[in-house]
């Protein structure tokens, strides 16, 4: 039994007995191409930035320090979200950047 099945018989095998195929290409009949015309590129104006009415922020206000139970400081992040919980996190991973311990305190709409 032959193993080996070359690309033409894998494809009868799965899609069945094609119709014979006619050539691509007749070498006594000529086709004509029609005029391509082309098209100029359309030059763009300079389009102004558009800036948005009204962009949704929330203000977190976080205690952060270095010392346990030492000084603490107020910082305040502003987040463009909605979503309090986004915010939050946002705020308290850029905080722990520069801080060991983050506390939020509250989380406001502005």
């Amino acid at each position: 039994m032959n193993t080996e099945l070359t690309e033409e018989d894998m494809r009868r095998a799965l899609f069945g007995e094609s119709a014979p195929h006619k050539p691509a290409i007749n070498s006594h009949v000529q086709d004509t191409a029609q005029d391509v015309v082309i098209a100029e590129p359309v030059k763009t104006t300079n389009k102004n930035k558009i800036s948005k009415a009204f962009t949704p922020r929330l203000k977190v206000t976080l205690r952060v320090g270095n010392e346990f139970e030492g000084k603490m400081h107020e910082l305040i992040h502003e987040a463009d979200t909605l979503s309090s919980l986004v915010a939050e996190q946002e705020a308290t991973k850029i905080a722990r950047k520069k801080f060991r311990f983050v506390e939020v305190i509250s989380v406001k709409s502005m």
